[in-house]
């Protein structure tokens, strides 16, 4: 399979000369924990499945105290804000729930309207004088109408939840119950939950949580997504929904486990992070001697590692994403959609004749009855096709902005990796040079100036599906600690003054209000652009969001020290033990093993980890000892693993920290070859 090489994108050097070893990176998906880190440095863990109690049974009284009573002056206020229809409908409703007993009574839906301002003001009147009814807007009749559909609120109370009837018992969508519910003034409007899961991406657990729920996907808000092929834990929070609600999914939820409930008035958004703690087991090692393993971890430790974008920033498949994003940034509209849905090397032979079914045939409505829904980009550029033949330029901003945006993102990385092989190449990274781009440490009042920000500061919180294989450990590009702080260019009174040192020296990713290095290293930038047909100063086109002057840049540490960096050689003699414990095997300690036997694992892991991980790390003793001189004498051969402990900021790729100590490539075709 043709797929994309580190020296492609710019990956070539390494900071230590230091011999490298043979090491299995992801052996298995728990030998990659991540655990988020949030804005005050603390790491986040799950820590309990429990839902805190909640001052919920008062409300419950109030409400159903309600019921019952005579609602001649409400029904007639409503009348007089929706009209004669809207009042009687609302009356035989009120009527049918008094006489109803254990039904519910039928929702009704009140009449078609276009006017934001007056279904909120119908919202406001059913929250402020009708608790007992909870509102939420559907689909009218035109596609710029909407209803709105009144029931019950059946709060929880015997037997009657929101979601206590069967989906073809209720006949419609679920209940999205955005601004419906009844929801305490003193309570905070968003639950603030810590997401575990196991080789699963974040899009692919929240949107099977937010289906348990019938909630929308926008509902949630996260600080970053994190590898599929790992375990990890992440903090998430979610608009006007119980914990006690998400605690009951941890019995049916699989490779997820959702826990340490609070409330918070503010929702998380993109960024909104310090970084992650990793904890990196190395599996099958082989060194020349256990010295060279330890020169290489304390190396490590010690000097860091070349801060390249890795490799999942440019794609899996045989067309890298920023060969995507020149296209685009050329304004080759139809060549970009073809690099999008020509058959490429090394997919799934399903998904190869699909693709050449469509090349042939341009049969549109054939090939979407056939493409699988997790090719987003591909179904959103035929379905819009579909309506508008020949439309590419739409048919590209029909994707997904997460995703079509990282196409151009990709091709800024490229354009760095590039420029940081170059610095680290010809200077070295032990002082600082010349013209070197740093991290202003004094007020400066010199015209060549730039401000350190993200090219999408504006981008939401937005999580629409897509194939997430493209996404994979992908932190965001944008430097939020780093946000307005501004950056110089190194003079010679800066060199004999010693005011900076190498580890402030940063590269630029190209956008409209960065500058560029004063020395060779800025002239990178302008010829492999140039070799691509790209300005960095002038826009081809007048698409905005595809053009470099239209992004304001940011800027990129160059080389990048890990933080509480801990290292320890193993020796294993057991591949299906675990070396590492994740949230769930600890809190697995204290829990009773039948809380948790239902969460079979998805993957290539053949233990059930929550089940067994008792049985598992009480052997581990018999199966794990740190490494001695001694030799161990087992049933088993021995093996060695490099188990590594340490935390990045947002913006770094944990794989690069491990290729700088293997010395190896960190393609997964590369270390399924060690397997």
């Amino acid at each position: 399979m043709n797929t994309v090489d580190e020296s492609d994108v710019g990956i070539s050097c390494y900071i230590s000369q230091l011999p490298g070893f043979r090491g299995i990176l992801k052996q298995r998906y728990s030998d990659f924990i991540v655990n988020e880190v949030d804005l005050d440095g603390n790491v986040v863990h799950l820590t309990s499945l429990d839902a805190p109690p909640e001052m919920v049974e008062e409300e419950e009284v109030k409400i159903s105290d309600q019921q019952n009573k005579s609602y001649t002056s409400e029904i007639e206020s409503f009348r007089a804000l929706a009209g004669d229809y809207n009042a009687e409908s609302l009356k035989a409703l009120i009527d049918e729930i008094n006489s109803a007993g254990e039904n519910n009574g039928t929702p009704i839906i009140l009449s078609p309207s276009s006017d934001k301002s007056h279904r909120t003001a119908i919202h406001n009147f059913f929250k402020e004088n009708l608790k007992f009814l909870v509102t939420d807007t559907v689909d009218g009749p035109e596609p710029t109408s909407k209803c709105i559909r009144v029931r019950l609120n059946s709060g929880g109370k015997n037997g009657r939840g929101r979601n206590s009837r069967k989906r073809k018992e209720r006949g419609d969508k679920p209940y999205d119950s955005r601004g419906s519910d009844n929801w305490s003034d003193n309570t905070g409007k968003f639950l603030r939950f810590h997401l575990y899961k196991e080789n699963k991406d974040t899009q692919e657990a929240l949107g099977l949580i937010g289906k348990m729920l019938g909630i929308q996907p926008r509902s949630f808000g996260f600080s970053g997504t994190k590898d599929k092929r790992s375990v990890s834990t992440q903090r998430v929070t979610v608009f006007k929904q119980h914990a006690n609600r998400l605690a009951a999914l941890n019995e049916r939820l699989i490779g997820i486990k959702v826990g340490d409930f609070c409330y918070v008035k503010e929702g998380l958004l993109l960024g909104q992070l310090h970084g992650n703690r990793f904890t990196i087991t190395l599996r099958g090692v082989v060194a020349d001697s256990e010295d060279t393993i330890k020169s290489a971890a304390d190396a490590l430790g010690r000097h860091g590692f070349v801060n390249y974008f890795g490799l999942q920033r440019f794609g899996s498949g045989s067309v890298p994403t920023h060969r995507v994003g020149a296209t685009l940034l050329r304004g080759e509209w139809k060549a970009a959609g073809d690099m999008i849905l020509d058959p490429r090397e090394g997919e799934k032979e399903s998904i190869r004749t699909v693709r050449e079914y469509y090349k042939e045939s341009d049969d549109v409505d054939g090939t979407l009855k056939q493409l699988p829904r997790h090719l987003v980009a591909e179904r959103a550029i035929l379905q819009c096709l579909k309506k508008s033949p020949g439309n590419y330029l739409q048919a590209l901003k029909s994707i997904p902005r997460t995703l079509r945006m990282m196409y151009v993102h990709s091709y800024q990385s490229y354009l760095w990796n590039h420029a940081a092989s170059m610095r680290a190449q010809k200077y070295g990274n032990e002082q600082v040079v010349l013209g070197d781009l740093v991290y202003c440490k004094e007020e400066i009042t010199e015209k060549v100036t730039g401000v350190s920000t993200s090219e999408c500061e504006d981008e939401s919180n937005n999580i629409d599906t897509f194939d997430c294989s493209l996404v994979d450990e992908i932190p965001d590009i944008n430097l939020s600690e780093e946000r307005s702080i501004v950056v110089k260019a190194v003079t010679k009174e800066d060199l004999v003054a010693g005011n900076y040192t190498v580890d402030d020296v940063v590269l630029p990713l190209p956008g409209s209000r960065v500058i560029y290095p004063s020395n060779d290293i800025g002239k990178v930038y302008q010829d492999l652009a140039k070799k691509d047909s790209i300005s960095l100063t002038e826009s081809l086109h007048s698409i905005k969001e595809f053009s470099l002057t239209s992004m304001t840049g940011a800027y990129r540490r160059v080389f990048q020290k890990p933080k509480d960096f801990e290292w320890e050689v193993l020796t294993y003699t057991d591949g299906n033990i675990p070396l590492a414990e994740t949230d769930l095997d600890i809190i697995s300690k204290t829990k009773p093993a039948s809380i948790l036997t239902k969460d079979s694992v998805n993957g290539n892991e053949d233990e059930k980890r929550a089940s067994d991980c008792n049985k598992q790390f009480g052997n581990l003793e018999n199966n794990v000892v740190v490494s001695t001189d001694n030799k161990m004498e087992t049933e088993r051969e021995a093996q060695k693993a490099l188990k590594l402990s340490f935390t990045l900021p947002a913006s770094c790729y944990a794989t690069m920290a491990i290729r700088e100590l293997l010395k190896t490539s960190t393609s997964v075709a590369f270390h399924k070859t060690l397997n």
